[in-house]
């Protein structure tokens, strides 16, 4: 009697455990302003060197996302974020977003992509520091999404809607053309995700290519 016991004492410390663990395994933005967990430990088993400056802060660029649903042109500041603005341009060249999806999506605040894994877990395997946050989260503001200060990687989200979140996440962006597609997008039918969220779709949007412009 004494082994069953210990046996399902042991099943449900394993359960309590493991949603522990799963509920740390996401990075991105809540609605209630509490900040999920980053998975930490792709970042220690796959360590990677932050991208190199490659663009000129003086020049303008902007950003194409095409999706299956249609285009989203972002215009990025260079300006204000630099760093962040590099990121997201390099790894626009290096095709990193091809293929990703907006995996969660919330009517009326924002959807959020950038995730090689499609689940909110991934990155790029790096993570940098915060710049200085200029501006607010109005409708099509884009921001980067994270787990924390300076754990920026790939992860990034488009307001739906204007919301008065805390100056917490990097705003390297604003959406100049294609806020029809955000609204489509937005109104995908979703499920409860991993953590009970109901921002999962149905059937995820795919980012096809993010094409980089500059002048």
């Amino acid at each position: 009697m004494k082994n069953n016991v210990f046996v399902i004492f042991v099943f449900l410390l394993g359960l309590i455990i493991a949603f522990i663990l799963t509920s740390r395994n996401k990075q991105g933005v809540k609605e209630s302003f509490q900040d999920t967990g980053l998975n930490n430990k792709s970042l220690q088993d796959n360590i990677k060197p932050t991208p190199k400056m490659t663009i000129d802060p003086n020049k303008k660029y902007s950003a194409v996302i095409s999706t299956t649903d249609g285009d989203i042109t972002v215009e990025l500041d260079t300006k204000n974020t630099p760093v962040t603005a590099n990121n997201f341009v390099t790894l626009a060249r290096s095709n990193f977003y091809d293929n990703t999806v907006f995996h969660r999506v919330i009517k009326d605040f924002m959807i959020q992509g950038g995730d090689p894994g499609g689940d909110g877990t991934g990155g790029p395997g790096y993570k940098f520091d915060d710049e200085k946050i200029v501006g607010d989260y109005t409708r099509g503001t884009v921001a980067m999404a994270n787990s924390g200060p300076n754990t920026n990687g790939s992860q990034f989200f488009i307001m739906h809607k204007d919301t008065d979140l805390p100056k917490n996440y990097v705003i390297f962006g604003h959406v100049t053309h294609g806020m029809e597609i955000v609204d489509k997008i937005a109104e995908s039918e979703v499920t409860p995700n991993s953590m009970g969220e109901d921002s999962k779709p149905v059937t995820p949007v795919k980012i096809v290519k993010i094409a980089v412009l500059e002048e």
